[in-house]
Formats: structure tokens, sequence, C-alpha cells
């Protein structure tokens, strides 16, 4: 394992011991304890690297280099503190160790930059503790809303309010705009696929972040004896919904990648052995890189879900709970960072994330992009999430250059 690779390595097992678990993996939620540690001791580091550092009203932690000669003008990268329930050692804590890594690099090779230098430790992403998401970045990009979070708690009863309060911060002020200063986001993240590990790619170039839509479906028959009603006379909801689903992900698989879709959850009533099932339940998970395909695409199976229902006899409810916009990365930053890949002999590939990240929300108000690196078998949000350290550094290494080309060149 080379110097760098160590590095990392140790630095990302040091942040994780703040929220370890006894079975391994990490619970860092937000405004907990163990959250407040961790930012604590990550502003530590920065004070012994010499960087300007400081939190803003919700607990974003920033910290870096001021610029020599653009003050007005700021790099960031960065990512999230926060973590899922048992989570792994990687998702999110990677980017904030890989930036601090990659700026305080810069310091000692080239001085400090003509541009302010900065890296984030976001308060939050995953919306593990509370019923919301993306706390930290909404709140540097000013599109958290005050009234979103009031009135919302934990599943302790612990509010929201309180236990932000208690880790001294508090609201951002109403008047508050979005920071003028910065020019680019730049975040890294291990990819939470398999990709990458499949085509023995050591660094992933984002260039898109894929859409969503949510939707829950309910299928409603008449439940009834399972030996004395023929089949001819039956409103099965269970034959109707699988019907449904296999037809959504025949279409899904004939119309190619990047789209994907998932049913993740089925609930059927009465649910016993001898009962036509009257109701099932079930979810849709729709995702695309592009706005249109996805929109046709749920055109598509809607229409198609219907002609089933009225063909078997059932009624449907469709609710689409989640319609999220994909977002495409700012094709400059996707361009400074392939460029630093090739000049530095990295083996790379071009590719869109099928996750959500803090730089979808950057996206539309700062000139933003990714670099992934490979996640083993694709696991995450699970102690078993591992990247090889190797390609921890080459991640590094592409930030590294990345940070140079965008802070230290005119």
């Amino acid at each position: 394992m080379g110097e760098l690779s160590k590095e990392i390595v140790q630095h990302l097992e040091w942040l994780g011991h703040f929220g370890k678990e006894p079975e391994g993996g990490i619970s860092r939620f937000l405004y907990s304890k163990e959250w407040l540690e961790a930012q604590k001791a990550l502003e530590d580091w920065m004070n012994k690297e010499g960087f300007d550092f400081h939190f803003d009203e919700v607990g974003n932690l920033f910290g870096g280099l001021r610029g020599t000669k653009h003050q007005d003008e700021t790099i960031l990268t960065g990512s999230h503190v926060d973590t899922v329930g048992n989570g792994g050692l990687y998702d999110g804590q990677y980017g904030i160790i890989a930036g601090l890594l990659a700026i305080k690099y810069l310091k000692e090779k080239y001085g400090n930059p003509l541009r302010n230098l900065q890296v984030v430790s976001m308060a939050e992403e995953e919306g593990s503790r509370f019923p919301y998401a993306f706390w930290g970045s909404k709140n540097i990009v000013c599109t958290a809303k005050r009234e979103e979070v009031e009135n919302i708690a934990d599943f302790d009863g612990i509010a929201f309010v309180d236990a932000m309060r208690e880790c001294g911060f508090d609201f951002r002020k109403e008047a508050t705009e979005i920071r003028k200063d910065l020019k680019t986001f730049v975040e890294i993240h291990i990819e939470q696929g398999s990709v990458l590990e499949n085509e023995k790619k050591s660094v992933g170039v984002v260039h898109s972040i894929v859409g969503q839509r949510r939707f829950t479906v309910e299928v409603t028959g008449e439940a009834n004896h399972a030996g004395t009603t023929p089949m001819g006379y039956r409103k099965d909801t269970v034959h109707a919904a699988s019907t449904m689903i296999c037809d959504v992900m025949n279409r899904t698989k004939k119309h190619g990648d990047p789209l994907v879709a998932t049913v993740g959850k089925i609930e059927v009533k009465p649910n016993v052995v001898n009962v036509v099932p009257g109701y099932t339940l079930f979810t849709m998970d729709i995702r695309h890189t592009e706005k249109e395909a996805l929109v046709q695409f749920t055109e598509e199976i809607m229409a198609s879900m219907n002609a089933i229902a009225e063909e078997m006899g059932v009624g449907l409810k469709v609710d689409m709970w989640m319609d999220v916009d994909p977002v495409p990365m700012d094709k400059r930053v996707v361009e400074v960072i392939e460029k630093q890949c090739q000049e530095k002999g990295l083996n790379y590939k071009l590719m869109h994330s099928g996750a959500g990240h803090d730089a979808q929300i950057l996206a539309p108000f700062v000139p933003s992009a990714m670099i992934f690196v490979p996640s083993r078998k694709g696991i995450s949000h699970n102690p078993a999430e591992y990247t090889e350290p190797h390609d921890l550094a080459e991640g590094v290494k592409a930030l590294i250059g990345t940070l140079y080309e965008l802070a230290y060149k005119e």
C-alpha cells in the first residue's frame, strides 16, 4: 500500500471511530453527540493544518486556504459527515478526508492558491434521523426552509429544533443569500454501485445524476374463497399486480440503460393461503438521466397498467410521490476532471450516477461535478462497504489535479 493510500485509510478509520457500532458499522446522525464530536474533531484537524475554518449557522463546517489574488472566488470540495444507521466507512466521509488531504498536499507543494480553496463537511445528507434529507447542502444554496423542519422529530420524539440548538446551532437567517464567491463544487464519493468494479476502472468522472420518480400503486379487487371461486370470476389483485410488475420490468429491459426500474415493496391483503387476495400494494422506483425519457416511460407504463387493470376487472390507484429531475454536471468542470485523469494516466470512465448526492443540490446554483471510486460488489449503506486503498488514492490524485487546475491556474 502506498503512502497516500495508507494516509487515506488511517484518516477514514480515525473519523469512523465517531459513532462506531459494536457490530462494526457507523451510526452518526445529524445533531447527535457522535456527529458533534466528529465535526469538532475535523475542526481541530483544520486548525492544526493552519487552515481558515468556520461553521455556518446550521453546522456545515468549512476549512481551507485563502486565495492570494481572487479572494472573491472559492473552489469548494467535500461531502456529508452523517451516516445511515450502521453504515460503512466510506459513504460521505471519504469525500471530506479526500478534500482535506488534497488541500494539505497542495498547500505543502504550491503554497496558497490564487482562489480560495475550501473543503466542506456537510451537516447532513442521508435523512436517517429526521424525515428530511440534504439539510447541509440545501442550506448552502439557501433552499432549505425553516417551516419544513420546525415540527419534525426523530423516532425517539426528539424535536429537530431542540437537537439542533442542543449542539449550538440554529436556523439560517431568512435574509441570507447564496454565497456569491462559490465558483465550483467538486464532490468525490464512492460509486455505491458495481459499474467501475465490473469494468475494472479506478475512477469515474460523473457527467450527470439520474432523475427519480417513485410511486405507490394500489390494486383493488375482491377477496373470495380460494376453492369455490372459478378463475374466470375472480378479481385477483396479486395476479393483476404481478402482471403489471412483469410488464414494467420487461419494458425497462427492452428500453435498456440507463433506464432502471425497481419494485421494492409488496403488500397483500388478506395475505392468507386460501383466500383470493382483494388488495395489493406495491412501490415502484424509476430512474433515468434524461427527463424527457423519464416522463415518456412513465406515461407508457401508466397506460399499460390501466389497460391491464381494465382487462382484469380490478381498480387501480397510482400515487407519484417523488418527482426529481435529472441533474447534468457542468461540462467545463467535467472536462477539467477528465483532462486530469488523462494527464495522470488514471484508469477512468465517463459515467452517470444512479444515486442522489449533494452535488445535485448545488449544481443548479454552482458549477458542479463528481468523481467516483469503485465500491466492492456495489455494496453501500452497510458495514461491508469497501473500496480498495489503491482506488481511494487514485481518486484523491484526480481531485488534487482538478483542484490545482481550478484554484491555482488563472
